[in-house]
């Protein structure tokens, strides 16, 4: 298999400054760089081979439970809010979620009805973990005792859509074997702080809730972290690894909760030390996996739970090593990062290939946190930036959802953001808040390049975003949607990408490539000959070329498609220049069977020629050889081939995921050709921003 050397990075970093470039990699590689693993037997080896981190949690960052004036200075004012969301759950229910929550998953698909109490549970822990630190005084002592014998009263914490890899098969979880996944993870881990914290108070009510507790967290997390018979259900760990695999951001996310458990909980020193090897390992395996430039293949909505949850990962070993074991001045850890500043177009949107939404407002305080390890100007500014709203930046606050280890760390790190947010704050009142905005963004390139990923982002000077990628068809989350692209204007969505529906069991089960906002035909790609892009390994793109002087992407898409198409080459080019984008497919096929299709997906309303339609408040007609997309405040208008007959097709949306972001439905415009085309031509489409 080919391995993509350093040089991946370098030109990376180069494109990200604009620089112009051509190259074509190859988008499956996999090298083993073993930073964590290098960093950490360098470690090891000058503390005289004597381990690096003791039983006991002494290393943890925060003040002990009873050190008041400790909480006090690190929460400030915002312990007084932390106090009454606390207070809120003081009379909480705790839900019992019913063998038929489990197995609904098998009968109808259904996840939520499981996975919506477990989190209403999680989140009241969190916050009466959080209010208790605040206040101290023992108010919260009790229902948290409650919320925590309930929980080891839980035959799993492992969701019904993971449980069916289970030797069972089954979605009901199976007390005979234990496994790991994301939830089972983090549920640990808050367990696991919550019993750092206060282990003495609940010994004071019953030592038997920590002793559950102590029992619970070792039964689900840390012995099945060793428990090679259950290796293949635990495959985020990718030990077995082969060419081909997939690693993805169930690594970090499980590993960082997995390693917070051992550090807080192991009293063994021989087994936290295995454990901190083998955790090490595994978490490498998703760096050598993830390309080295940086990019999300799986999109901006899984950045935190993939590239951010590295961070939390190396954190914690960077703090439990007393900063022995350090990766944050690594390059590709840094361009990690800095993916999420650069995949954010503005107004809430961002690029969403693959099972991402169009719409998110990046965790901000993780953005913040993530920034001030690795030295990211940007990413800092980008956090900030997302604070302003509705006219002013608003004061942070402490997150209070599911993630325990999240909020903490969150509270380091308030007070520096909140004396920036008062620097700018000072700064409206004599500059614009237009100006003061683009200097939180002035870092951001134009263009950004991820040559090995294949992502394209380009910007011009009139507010238009462009975004297209390569790539090939079993990319973590995968859509069939090698050289599909995204328009936007002034962050108004022209051309889009339709995104992901709500998870069910079909998502990800054979059936995946039966939804349609998986398959090719619904995003901006043609149907070569009657035939659409096919899911696999092999379904790639070949002969990528970008150059972001230039605002030009180009890529051969042919090899997207199976052999019936007959398609030899099928070369898309994409052109950006101000309030303009060209399009062109050079094409060449060994047989005609069928027509060609050139489907574009786009928000909006749609006026073919000899339709009429409004722009710059006159009435106009569009002309022949023309379609005119009308968004929501932008108009474009496309030219197309005459060859090309269009036709649009309406996609009335039912999926509360997708009605939140696209509204009620979306449309399809196709342009066909005759049954009889040419085996080789040109299909060539303009699309102009008209306001």
């Amino acid at each position: 298999m080919k391995r993509i050397s350093c040089k991946g990075l370098v030109l990376g970093i180069l494109a990200a400054a604009g620089l112009s470039m051509a190259v074509s990699l190859d988008a499956g590689a996999y090298e083993e760089r073993n930073y964590i693993s290098a960093a950490y037997a360098e470690a090891v080896s000058e503390n005289g081979g004597v381990s690096l981190i003791k039983t006991g949690g002494d290393w943890f960052p925060y003040p002990d439970y009873d050190d008041r004036e400790g909480w006090s200075r690190l929460l400030g004012d915002g312990a007084a809010r932390i106090v009454s969301e606390g207070e809120k759950y003081l009379d909480y229910e705790w839900k019992v979620i019913p063998a038929t929550a489990y197995l609904e998953y098998e009968r109808s698909g259904n996840r939520k009805i499981m996975e919506n109490p477990m989190e209403s549970n999680r989140k009241a822990l969190n916050t009466l973990i959080l209010a208790e630190l605040a206040e101290g005084q023992g108010r919260f002592i009790d229902q948290l005792a409650n919320g925590l014998w309930q929980s080891c009263q839980m035959t799993s914490w492992v969701l019904s859509a993971h449980t069916p890899r289970q030797s069972s098969h089954r979605s009901l979880p199976d007390p005979r074997e234990y496994i790991i996944d994301l939830v089972s993870a983090q549920y640990g881990a808050t367990m696991a702080v919550a019993w750092h914290f206060f282990k003495d108070e609940l010994d004071a009510l019953d030592p038997s809730i920590s002793y559950c507790m102590e029992a619970a967290v070792k039964e689900r997390v840390l012995d099945p972290f060793f428990d090679e018979s259950v290796r293949a259900a635990n495959w985020w760990m990718a030990d077995d690894w082969k060419p081909g695999e997939l690693i993805n951001n169930w690594n970090p996310w499980c590993n960082s909760n997995v390693l917070l458990c051992f550090l807080l909980m192991e009293q063994d020193q021989e087994r936290l030390d295995a454990a901190l090897e083998l955790s090490v390992e595994s978490t490498d395996r998703f760096v050598n996996f993830v390309k080295g430039d940086g990019a999300c293949e799986e999109g901006p909505s899984y950045w935190g739970h993939a590239a951010g949850k590295l961070h939390d990962y190396l954190e914690m070993l960077h703090d439990a090593t007393g900063g022995k074991v350090s990766l944050f001045d690594n390059e590709q850890i840094r361009n990690m990062g800095e993916y999420i500043s650069r995949s954010y177009i503005g107004s809430s949107r961002v690029v969403n290939f693959a099972d991402a939404t169009a719409t998110l407002t990046p965790d901000i305080y993780l953005t913040y946190r993530y920034g001030k390890s690795t030295g990211s100007q940007e990413m800092m500014d980008f956090a900030v930036y997302l604070l302003y709203r509705d006219g002013k930046f608003r004061t942070p606050s402490i997150p209070l959802g599911n993630d325990t280890y999240r909020s903490l760390e969150t509270a380091r790190i308030l007070p520096g953001l909140n004396a920036r947010v008062e620097t700018l704050r000072k700064q409206l009142e004599t500059s614009s808040a237009e100006a003061v905005l683009a200097g939180l963004r002035e870092s951001v390139p134009s263009a950004v390049w991820y040559p090995e990923t294949e992502f394209c982002y380009l910007r011009d000077n009139s507010g238009s975003f462009f975004a297209a990628k390569g790539g090939f068809n079993n990319e973590s989350h995968n859509h069939n949607d090698v050289g599909t692209f995204i328009l936007y204007s002034n962050d108004i969505p022209l051309f889009i990408d339709a995104g992901v529906g709500t998870y069910t069991k079909k998502t990800f089960s054979d059936e995946r490539y039966t939804i349609w906002s998986m398959q090719s035909d619904w995003h901006s790609l043609p149907v070569i000959n009657g035939v659409s892009q096919s899911f696999g390994d092999r379904f790639r793109s070949a002969d990528v070329v970008c150059s972001t002087d230039r605002r030009e992407f180009s890529l051969d898409i042919s090899g997207a498609y199976p052999e019936t198409a007959g398609c030899a080459d099928w070369k898309r080019e994409y052109r950006l220049s101000d309030r303009k984008l060209v399009i062109k497919d050079s094409f060449r096929l060994s047989e005609r069977k069928a027509a060609d299709v050139e489907n574009f997906m786009v928000s909006g309303e749609v006026r073919l020629p000899g339709e009429s339609y409004t722009a710059d408040g006159k009435a106009k007609t569009v002309p022949a050889g023309r379609v005119v997309v009308i968004g929501d405040g932008a108009v474009a208008e496309m030219s197309f081939p005459k060859s090309l007959s269009p036709h649009v097709e309406v996609k009335a949306l039912d999926d509360p995921r997708m009605t939140g972001v696209w509204g009620n439905e979306l449309r399809r415009i196709s342009f066909t050709s005759s049954d009889n085309a040419p085996l080789a031509g040109e299909y060539r489409f303009e699309i102009r921003i008209l306001q």
